[in-house]
């Protein structure tokens, strides 16, 4: 599974790049605090993967990396999607590198 850190998501939203970020977090999680993502919860992932872009990096992101990392495992098994990325260390990486104000639970 393909990886990238808080510190390379923050280069890539810095440098404008076209990708997309999906929150695989439950509702009421995202709206506690997000990072501006799609909202898919890891639940209903493998119904939406319309909503899912084959033709760029796709970013999946979760609290702390684990639900999200079950994310790209089941959408490269199941959908043979090859673009993904899981956030190392989820929300709580970003917001202990850059955003300690940030709230979560």
């Amino acid at each position: 599974m393909k990886e990238i850190s808080v510190q390379e998501l923050k280069d890539k939203i810095d440098n404008n790049e076209d990708f997309q970020l999906i929150d695989v977090r439950e509702t009421f999680e995202y709206e506690t605090s997000n990072l501006d993502g799609l909202n898919i919860p890891l639940g209903g992932i493998l119904i939406e993967t319309d909503k899912i872009a084959t033709d760029k990096p796709v970013i999946m992101q979760c609290r702390s990396g684990k639900r999200s990392a079950a994310a790209v495992m089941q959408l490269e098994q199941m959908h043979g999607f090859t673009n993904l990325y899981n956030l190392k260390g989820g929300i709580l990486a970003w917001q202990a590198a850059f955003d300690p104000e940030m709230p979560v639970y």
